[in-house]
């Protein structure tokens, strides 16, 4: 029978224990809910997950069973998240910008038996969460009606759990879910081994020291944050600042005021903070030594924009996914990482690429390649909740099949082209968005802009672009179009532009630049124009 220090090393609720013996009183989280500081060490974050862990046992709920969280960028999160898993029971963090119907869904294909809700994050989440029939609801906040746990004092007046049950080589940890871009959210069914064996990983190969300090503004179910900082930093026994949102003016004055010296976000992020030059140059940014752009299309010129407003910061970009981990890194041997590549191959992850036809792309040959990528790891999701015919279809003997088109060059760095569904005919020529959106980026008054496909009499889709321009520039969408007709192929030209304020261009919840939205406005605005060309 496994003891119950083995049944904690095989517990993602606990990775953090080490650190937690090393430095019980150094300060891991800086949270800035509510506009004032709280300092959460990490013996106080070790005692408050026990608790959660210990509310939740108390309440019935046990190993398997799924436990909603509507909750925002608030040291409660990580309470609740990492002590839900200690219980052995799944977490479900769900984006908080969700409409109703699709919040709804999630809390009753994760068939949830307990929820907490931070109801100033979601004005549906209160209701949703009782007409969902939860038995459990837990509030952060007071609400009004019976049947609501009050989440602090049930928390503290709950013991600490301390009997964590042992778990199955393939036990899930926590379920996040996609984003639902070609239909309704998949809950992703991810791992207690393969997560720890990622957090063990990333310290072997890129270690993160006990000394640095992260800055988190986007949202914590996302995986950008939680991924790239949260798990790193309390493994590595570092600190972040935890911010309840992105706004560039207090991120930046943040970053400043806690000698940050790294961050990471979407490329929505850097394109508002690029609109604060004034700012930028009179903060002391001086420990700032590293910024890491991904989740979405990044574009050279923008990484270029970031490092000349911060000179002596680097700026890279990442690639990575909910289900499979980030397969592509900065080389061990030093070498740098060129403009638009998020890497070479890292070590100890599988990689595939396979042709339209679905046959194999053999990644002996010497030259460039491209494909759609497919992922092996320990790291991969196993599955997707009550979707087998998604598990079928996006995993095959252990391979993710991304759905993300790359091209290797012949040094073996890679580049994300777009998404396969991304990928249009514009009258019997194949475009990528992103080729549009690097034209368009090429432009020096585009701060940001996105490339959709809208229908055509003639050529059945033609790309069309809403752009927003930098503060104080001046451009019209028929010079755009010229820029890209003179410096692109003549096909490739975007037939629509639309140029929008930076606070309209369409974003969902987790930062990302909302296509379908974009593709829902241009194409109602196209509908109405002989488009030519």
């Amino acid at each position: 029978m496994p003891t119950v220090d083995a049944n904690r090393a095989a517990n993602l609720g606990y990775f953090f224990s080490a650190s937690v013996e090393r430095s019980p009183d150094k300060t891991a989280i800086y949270d800035l809910h509510g506009g004032v500081e709280r300092q959460v060490t990490y013996a106080m974050l070790d005692e408050r997950a026990d608790r959660v862990a210990g509310l939740l046992h108390g309440l019935g709920v046990r190993a398997g069973e799924r436990v909603g969280m509507v909750v925002g960028n608030r040291s409660e999160f990580l309470e609740i998240f990492f002590g839900t898993m200690r219980t052995g029971a799944i977490p479900v963090p769900i984006n908080t910008r969700l409409a109703r119907d699709t919040l709804k869904f999630i809390l009753e294909d994760a068939e949830c038996q307990a929820v907490f809700v931070e109801p100033a994050v979601h004005a549906a989440a209160v209701d949703v969460a009782r007409d969902a029939g939860i038995a459990h609801r837990i509030s952060t906040e007071p609400v009004d009606e019976p049947g609501w746990l009050a989440y602090a004092a049930a928390r503290d007046a709950s013991p600490r759990f301390d009997a964590p049950p042992p778990l199955a080589p393939d036990a899930q940890a926590f379920q996040p879910y996609t984003s639902g871009s070609t239909g309704l959210p998949k809950g992703a069914m991810m791992t207690h081994s393969g997560m720890l064996w990622y957090v063990d990983y990333n310290q072997r190969y890129w270690p993160t020291s006990s000394e640095a300090r992260g800055m988190i503004a986007l949202p914590l179910f996302h995986k950008n944050a939680m991924r790239g900082t949260v798990k790193p930093a309390l493994f590595a026994g570092a600190s972040f600042v935890l911010m309840p949102g992105y706004e560039p003016k207090g991120y930046l004055e943040a970053l400043a005021r806690y000698r940050c010296t790294y961050s990471r976000g979407v490329a929505a992020v850097f394109t508002m903070l690029l609109q604060q030059r004034d700012l930028i140059a009179s903060l002391d940014l001086s420990a700032l030594k590293s910024l890491t752009i991904g989740s979405a299309v990044v574009t050279p010129e923008l990484m270029d924009e970031v490092e000349r407003a911060l000179p002596g910061v680097k700026v890279g970009e990442s690639y990575g996914l909910t289900e499979g981990g980030s397969p592509f890194r900065a080389p061990l041997d030093g070498r740098a990482v060129p403009r638009g590549s998020a890497g070479v191959l890292a070590p100890e992850m599988g990689v595939r690429l396979t042709a339209e036809d679905g046959s194999e792309v053999d990644l002996a040959t010497p030259g460039p390649i491209e494909g759609e990528l497919w992922l092996k790891s320990p790291y991969n999701c196993i599955g997707y909740h009550k979707r087998p015919d998604a598990t079928r279809e996006k995993l095959v003997d252990g391979w993710l099949r991304t759905g993300d088109v790359v091209r290797r060059d012949t040094a073996g760095f890679f580049y994300f082209k777009s998404r396969v569904d991304d990928m249009f005919s514009c009258g019997g020529e194949n475009i990528y968005p992103k080729e549009v959106e690097d034209l368009l980026f090429r432009h020096p008054a585009v701060a940001n802009a996105v490339v959709v496909a809208v229908p055509h009499a003639v050529k059945g889709w033609v790309p069309a672009a809403m752009v927003v321009l930098n503060r104080g520039a001046a451009a019209d969408a028929d010079g755009i179009r010229q820029h890209c007709l003179d410096n692109g192929p003549k096909y490739a030209h975007p037939r629509l532009v639309q140029i929008v304020p930076e606070d309209q261009l369409p974003l969902n919840g987790a930062g990302k630049i909302d296509r379908r939205a974009v593709k829902a406005v241009l194409a109602g605005s196209a509908s109405g124009l002989s488009l030519a060309g």
